[in-house]
């Protein structure tokens, strides 16, 4: 027999209506109209059903499907022996696991919906491999025959014989206060069995709202608590699904410290974590994902970190000599070509004067700066410090404090502002909402092909706002923020729920649309890699956090970043191959090197 191509079909079943439609998928098909029941809609099925063994990839339903509804993949030939796991008929599918090593932690990365959550599912325990076989599942004797040969196999059995606990602290930490109750102090007592809570809360800056209720805690807080609510447990695995997201710099490598703390001889420690700075720093090796997001997903082998991060950010395997994205990632920064004399003639130049903002008990001084169309300045500092008021008061939400009885003149700009929180309260669909919002940026090419085409706007048109995941509303937000036509672009952390992909790809995009424009943006950013590949000029914030802080005014990247991270005490350099910012670990020679030298961050690699 021939070897045939092994493909699979995904149907989408948010999207696909057969009551809607006239079943153009099935009518076109040239299968069905051999007689063979290749795709199959009847008038009680909910969506329609494709045989994959019938499909021969031609891909006709795929174009006719009023609602786009239908992929049709053909996989690299040897994947169809290494099934894990499959939801179901046309859905997603992982082949193969990430490996975890006792002693060790080990750093999954990959884009969104490429089944890094379900690994983590399948490694805890939670969910139970099917190998592809969502008719007939195996139970885990045959289970354990499959992975003969490999870790997996002592892996799993460990799990099944010594009953292995393992803890997942959850994507979404929004969703905790749904289900727990009571104050943080009261939850961490109940749950603490390695007698690490009062260690833990200094640590995680827990001790400032160690009275607080759950439900009444922000992002970063609720983050910091369930990093806590699973380190103060006893368990074999630990597994910790984007434990970085709504921290500052300062506290992500504090949070990398304390996952790394709970490694033990015997224990698993797994990290799914899209700052690939922080994932550096936290891992001990790396299993890339790559594949179609909600198709498919493959893992790769172990490898080394910086191996590993190069692989994803290269967008090329070399064991399997397979190439998953078009073009690879750098960030080769040069120092901005502003600093010519003959160039500043071309530049309008802003200023903005000293200004001070009480609010209660926080006292935020600005000093006085000035600023050009076509730059992108990065404030950098702790949460609390004052960066998002800073934010409003240039775009006039705010009024500083007056000076001896008379008002501080901010000068008039016109603001687009993105906020920190997205909340969708737009009952619509994505097309009204820009059609309402931006309806002449959105119609215009160079817009759609600078902004829209590469944040994937597209795809998410006619769905609901309301429906949207976290990364797409982000998506959307840039989008919207960009398209306001405005002297000066506020946007405040663009890489909340985006995976590290969508995070290069935003970066290019603000970037190439402030130089094209020329205009001005304001970032707060804590991704490190995004605010280095971003900023012309860095806005540094000292001080105590909400209690009283300074921002300096605009200063170079290399003098701001330095100052910056002397402050947080950590050292960077860069890897030669793609430039990526790569933080020292702490004490190492090279370390205790640039620090005695003085240059915490490295421009040249």
């Amino acid at each position: 027999m021939a070897e045939r191509l092994t493909r699979i079909a995904i149907v989408s079943s948010d999207r696909c209506k057969p009551k809607k439609c006239r079943q153009e998928c099935k009518k076109s098909c040239p299968v069905v109209k051999t007689g063979k029941l290749c795709i199959e809609v009847t008038p009680a099925s909910k969506i329609a059903y494709i045989s994959e063994e019938l499909c021969i990839g031609c891909g006709i339903c795929v174009k006719k499907c009023p609602f786009e509804a239908i992929q049709i993949i053909n996989l690299p030939k040897d994947l169809d022996k290494d099934t894990t796991h499959r939801y179901g008929p046309n859905t997603f599918k992982l082949h193969r696991l990430p490996v975890p090593r006792p002693g060790q932690v080990l750093g999954l990365v990959g884009t969104n919906g490429i089944g890094k959550s379900t690994a983590l599912k399948v490694l805890s325990g939670k969910l139970k491999p099917n190998l592809g076989r969502f008719n007939n599942p195996p139970d885990w004797q045959e289970i354990l025959t499959y992975f003969r040969g490999s870790e997996l196999q002592n892996y799993f059995t460990r799990i099944l014989e010594d009953d292995l606990k393992a803890i997942i602290k959850p994507q979404y930490v929004d969703h905790i206060p749904k289900a727990v109750q009571g104050n943080v102090g009261q939850v961490l007592d109940q749950k603490d069995e390695r007698d690490m809570k009062s260690e833990l809360c200094m640590d995680l800056e827990l001790n400032q709202v160690i009275d607080r209720n759950v439900g009444d805690l922000s992002g970063g807080e609720l983050q910091r608590f369930a990093i806590a609510v699973v380190a103060v447990q006893n368990a074999e695995i630990y597994m910790f699904d984007e434990p970085s997201s709504y921290l500052d710099v300062r506290q992500r490598l504090k949070a990398a410290q304390v996952v790394r703390s709970l490694l033990r001889p015997q224990s698993y420690v797994i990290v799914v974590e899209h700052d690939l700075s922080v994932l550096d720093y936290l891992s001990d090796f790396i299993c890339c994902l790559y594949g179609k997001p909600g198709a498919y997903g493959v893992v790769t082998l172990p490898f080394s970190v910086r191996e590993g991060i190069n692989i994803f950010l290269a967008g090329f395997v070399p064991t399997e000599n397979l190439r998953f994205r078009d073009e690879s990632l750098t960030f080769k920064v040069a120092e901005t070509p502003q600093e010519s004399a003959e160039e500043i003639e071309t530049y309008a130049r802003y200023k903005y004067p000293t200004m001070t903002k009480t609010q209660g008990n926080f006292k935020l001084r600005v000093v006085e700066g000035e600023f050009t169309d076509s730059q992108i300045v990065v404030m950098l500092g702790e949460n609390g410090t004052g960066k998002t008021t800073f934010i409003r008061m240039l775009a006039g939400l705010l009024k500083p404090d007056a000076i001896e009885g008379s008002d501080v003149e901010i000068p008039e700009f016109n603001v687009s502002y993105k906020p920190q929180k997205i909340s969708p309260k737009f009952e619509s669909s994505v097309r009204h909402l820009l059609h309402q919002k931006i309806r002449d940026s959105y119609m215009h090419p160079q817009f759609v092909s600078d902004v829209m085409k590469p944040l994937l706007i597209e795809q998410l048109m006619d769905q609901k706002v309301v429906n949207l995941s976290g990364g797409e509303l982000q998506r959307v937000a840039l989008c919207l923020c960009l398209g306001k036509p405005a002297d000066i672009y506020l946007i405040d952390e663009p890489s909340a729920y985006l995976d590290s992909e969508q995070r290069i790809v935003a970066s290019k995009v603000i970037k190439r649309f402030i130089l094209h424009a020329k205009k001005t943006a304001f970032v707060v950013e804590h991704d490190f890699i995004m605010a280095t590949y971003l900023a012309d000029r860095v806005i540094v914030y000292e001080g105590k956090p909400s209690i009283d802080c300074a921002a300096n005014s605009p200063q170079s990247l290399l003098t701001g970043m330095n100052l910056f991270l002397s402050h947080l005490d950590i050292t960077f350099r860069r890897d030669p191959t793609n430039y990526r910012p790569r933080i020292n670990k702490l004490e190492s020679t090279k370390d205790r090197e640039q620090k005695a030298a003085g240059s915490y961050y490295y421009l040249d690699a």
